[in-house]
Order: structure tokens, then sequence, then C-alpha cells
């Protein structure tokens, strides 16, 4: 009589090799949905469903090559988002490796999740020569049993010399969506918003419903903790929750900025948009031993129909 097949232990967290050799942790959940985390910018790449449909774009030409920043996922955008200031787009944080940190100081939660991993980034001497400020950037990413993906920032000021710092966030979270056409963005409805194409100039959102027929670059202010992303032809609805980030970017670059990009290609500005937690217009100040925390949950839900409309007041409102 044949021995029963031997039960195969689930493995949740995966260290192992990614594009061009580069350090990557893959966490899994058991009912199949998965998703991976690059060292290299301490960067989400891969998120997919219990069904394995990527939920998250990467474009085809994103260059996994030190020191470039990686096109697609979820970069991290600290000390600074967009270019007005001294440092580089979006600051520097996306293009260093980062560590795997054995030892995280207790997070506040009394969840049961088994895939996460902790990562951190110590302020280098290059970084101090760029940035003239010491911080510890601590990054725990979970993937939920039912597929939900959160990432936790902790940044702390670790100055002897007395000096405070300032800076802004993003979570520059690149969704996948069918046809950027027929996306709609709810939730930011009647906000006031900065709009970076018209140099920041400010206006008011007037439609009930954010929709995508050009370029669209905007910032906006004092934002709800959800918002809802429908993807009218997957019949998905993209939850983001978020805590200690008050504003939110929405951005597609559209037909020409696209093929102004090297590692972007020409027609995939139709299969994404950036949704992202942000806190970009009242900058974050620490005093040295101070710590700021922010926080980022995505999910999915099924959209529904009424009358022709898709209805994501139930996602908003639920939970």
């Amino acid at each position: 009589m044949a021995a029963p097949p031997e039960k195969t232990e689930m493995v949740y967290v995966e260290h192992c090799k990614g594009i061009n050799g580069l350090d990557k942790v893959v966490l899994r959940e058991v009912r199949g949905c998965s998703a991976e985390v690059y060292l290299y910018g301490g960067q989400v790449t891969s998120w997919k469903n219990v069904h394995g449909e990527e939920l998250l774009f990467v474009s085809s030409k994103a260059n996994f090559k030190p020191p470039n920043a990686i096109r697609g996922g979820i970069p991290i955008c600290f000390p600074q988002f967009s270019n007005l200031g001294p440092l580089e787009q979006h600051g520097f944080v996306r293009n260093r490796l980062w560590s795997i940190d054995n030892d995280p100081p207790p997070f506040a939660t009394t969840s049961t999740n088994k895939a996460f991993v902790d990562l951190i980034l110590k302020h280098s001497e290059e970084d101090f020569k760029i940035w003239p400020y010491r911080c510890e950037f601590r990054l725990r990413v979970t993937l939920g049993p039912g597929g939900d993906l959160m990432l936790t920032s902790r940044i702390r000021n670790m100055s002897a010399d007395g000096k405070p710092f300032s800076f802004t966030f993003a979570y520059h979270t690149y969704f996948a969506v069918t046809d950027i056409s027929e996306v709609r963005v709810e939730g930011l409805e009647t906000l006031d918003y900065l709009d970076n194409l018209k140099n920041r100039e400010r206006f008011t959102e007037q439609g009930d419903a954010i929709v995508f027929e050009s370029e669209m670059d905007r910032i906006y202010l004092g934002t709800p903790t959800k918002i809802a992303i429908l993807d009218h032809e997957r019949k998905r609805t993209f939850v983001l929750r978020k805590d200690g980030l008050p504003d939110a970017v929405v951005w597609n670059p559209w037909d020409k900025k696209a093929k102004a990009m090297t590692d972007f290609g020409d027609e995939e500005y139709k299969h994404m948009l950036c949704v992202e937690a942000a806190c970009i217009e009242k900058p974050i100040t620490l005093k040295p031993g101070e710590e700021w925390r922010g926080r980022q949950e995505i999910s999915t839900v099924p959209s529904s129909y009424f009358s022709g409309q898709l209805r994501p007041q139930g996602a908003l409102l639920s939970g």
C-alpha cells in the first residue's frame, strides 16, 4: 500500500533572487495570493490575488539596475516628493539597498499575519552628504490572509546634534487597470487639489468622480482615509485605506509623456493609474528621537452595477 503523500508546509516568506540577481522577498498566503518586495528600493513590485492576477503595474521597460529607480509597483518617495527641493526627484530611498530588519521594535498590532517582512534603511555617510540629517527608516510589508497588502513606514530622527528635520512622503502606488478611459476614482469629490500641470495652482474638484481623458497630475488635500479606484472593464474596485497620510496624488502621464519616458512603454499609460497615499502640502517635522508612522492598506472588492453605473459606496463604507 502506497504511503500517503507528505504534506508540504506552507512557506509564507521566501528570500530569493529576482531580476538581474537582485535580492527579493516573496510573501505568500494559503489561499494563493502573493506579493514580492525587492530590497533595492524597499519596493513592492508584485501583488497578485488568489487567481494569480497581477494587481500592480510594472513597466515592461522598467530598469532593475541600480542606481535607476524601478518604474512601477510601489516606490517610496522620501524625504521629498517630486522635484521641489534640493534632492533628486522623489528623494533617494527608492534607489538605495535596504536590509532585512531582524530586530524590529514591536508593532502595535494584534494581527496573526505570517506573510510579512521587516526592512530597514539606515542613513549612510553618502546620504548625509546630500541630506545632512540622521534618520532610520523601517518598513513592514504584510500580506493578509484575504490578500490585503499593507505597508507601514516608521521614520525616526536619530540626530545627536539636536537638529530637527522635515520631509514629505508618498507611497507611489501604480495600480494595474484594464483601460484608463474606463476607470473612476471616488472619494475625492469636492476637495481642493494642487495641479502639478499648472504650477501647483489650487483648484476644487467639481466632478462626482475623477475620470481620465488626458494627462493628470494632482495632489488632493485633506483626503478621507478611504479612496476607491473602479476598474469598469474588470468589474473590480481597489480600496485604498491610509493613516497618517492626509494627501493623495492622482497621476497618469497619458500619451505624450509616456513616449518621452525611456523606462515606460508608449501605450502603457492605458493600463496603469497612480493613486498615492501621501503627505506633501504640510511637511512632517521630527525632533531628535521622535518617530513618525504612515500606513497604507490596499484591497480589492467586486464592483457591482446599478443602471449601468458602478456603485463603490459599499466599498467605501464597509470596514
